[in-house]
C-alpha cells in the first residue's frame, strides 16, 4: 500500500500509530522466533557447560528458522533481527569464552535504546511521531500539532519502560553474577522480559490509544 493510501486509510493519529505498531512486531510467531535460540543456548549451557556447543545450537537454530521463512517466502525481518541479535552475543561470548556475555548486547542495546528514545522526548521529536511521519509520508509534519506531539510523547514513555526494567534488572546479575545461575537468570530474564514485556508495553499503548481521535493532519488555517 502506498503512502497516500495509507494516509486515507487512516483518519486519525491512534489508527495510523496502531497500523504502524502492528507492522513492528511480529506476532506469536516472531515472539516464538526471538526465544527459541536463546531457550537454547542457556539450557546446552546449564546441561553440558561447554559454551562452543551452546553457541552453535543457538546460531544454528536461527538460521534454521530464516530458512524457513525463506522457504516460506514470508517476511524474515524479525528472524534476522533476532538473528543479528544472536550472532553478536554468539562473537561476544566465544571471544571473552564467559557464557555471560553473551547476553551484554542485548543489555547494551537496551540501555542505548532507552537512551535515545529519553533523548528524543526531551528534544520533543519523540521516536513515535516519525510512525505517523512514515504513513503521512511527511517525516516531521506532526510536529505542528501540539496535539500531536503530547500523544508521541506519551507513546515513546512507554515503549521505553520496557528498555529500562531489562537493564535494571539484567545489568545486576551480568556484573556480579557468577557461574551457571547467573546464566540461567540471565536467560530467563532476557525471555520473560523480551516480547511478553514488549506486548504489555504495546498494550498500554494500544489502550491510550483508543482514548483518543487526534486528526491525522492538523486543520488548515481559515
Amino acid at each position: 500500500m502506498s503512502a497516500e493510501a495509507e494516509e486515507v486509510a487512516h483518519e486519525t493519529v491512534e489508527a495510523a500509530v496502531r497500523a504502524q505498531l502492528a507492522k513492528a512486531f511480529g506476532g506469536v510467531r516472531g515472539i516464538i522466533e526471538a526465544a527459541v535460540p536463546t531457550v537454547a543456548f542457556t539450557l546446552t549451557w546449564i546441561t553440558t557447560e561447554e559454551l562452543r556447543l551452546s553457541l552453535v545450537i543457538s546460531v544454528a537454530l536461527s538460521v534454521l528458522l530464516l530458512l524457513v521463512r525463506l522457504v516460506q517466502r514470508s517476511t524474515p525481518q524479525f528472524v534476522i533481527n533476532s538473528l543479528i541479535g544472536i550472532a553478536i552475543g554468539a562473537f561476544f561470548a566465544s571471544r571473552t569464552g564467559d557464557a555471560k556475555d553473551y547476553f551484554l548486547p542485548g543489555i547494551l542495546w537496551n540501555g542505548a535504546y532507552a537512551v535515545g528514545m529519553l533523548i528524543s522526548i526531551v528534544t520533543r521529536w519523540p521516536v513515535v511521531g516519525f510512525l505517523i511521519g512514515s504513513v503521512t509520508n511527511d517525516p516531521v509534519g506532526w510536529r505542528k500539532d501540539p496535539g500531536v506531539v503530547k500523544l508521541c510523547i506519551r507513546l515513546t514513555w512507554l515503549l521505553m519502560i520496557p528498555c529500562i526494567v531489562r537493564v535494571a534488572v539484567q545489568l545486576p546479575v551480568y556484573l556480579f553474577g557468577g557461574g551457571d545461575e547467573a546464566v540461567a537468570a540471565l536467560g530467563f530474564a532476557k525471555i520473560a522480559m523480551g516480547w511478553p514485556l514488549q506486548v504489555a508495553a504495546l498494550m498500554a499503548m494500544v489502550w491510550v490509544l483508543g482514548r483518543g481521535r487526534t486528526p491525522i493532519k492538523p486543520p488548515a488555517p481559515a
